[in-house]
């Protein structure tokens, strides 16, 4: 039973991504040195997601509208970055977004709040 929810999970999952990735409206446009800025402050900033999940794929589309290319880490069963969120954050729980700041490292979760300061930094 549990297998068979993970696989209509996963299913529904990929369905969602793929119409996501279909459907995505244009980027925010930048000049090429205001964008070059905001990847250099993208350096210190890391996603903790899976690729199927709805709320990761909500923060993805934002991520996109706002053309911020935030390194995105797979959180998967197995994966080292799955070991580090838990070390860092203290839960697997998925989007989560790492800032670092001033030598200091603030783990934000759910995805409204991710994406709010997102828009408030970025938009």
């Amino acid at each position: 039973m549990k297998l068979l929810i993970k696989l209509i999970r996963n299913v529904l999952g990929t369905i969602i991504a793929a119409i996501d990735i279909a459907t995505r409206g244009s980027k925010l446009k930048r000049t090429p040195e205001a964008q070059q800025k905001v990847n250099d402050e993208l350096q210190s900033l890391a996603l903790y997601q899976f690729f199927a999940c709805p709320f990761c794929i909500k923060t993805r589309r934002a991520m996109h509208k706002l053309n911020l290319p935030i390194q995105k880490r797979d959180t998967t069963q197995g994966s080292p970055f799955r070991e580090e969120l838990l070390a860092g954050g203290g839960k697997v729980t998925v989007p989560c977004l790492r800032i670092e700041k001033d030598g200091k490292v603030e783990w934000m979760y759910e995805s409204s709040d991710i994406i709010r300061y997102l828009e408030t930094r970025f938009g």
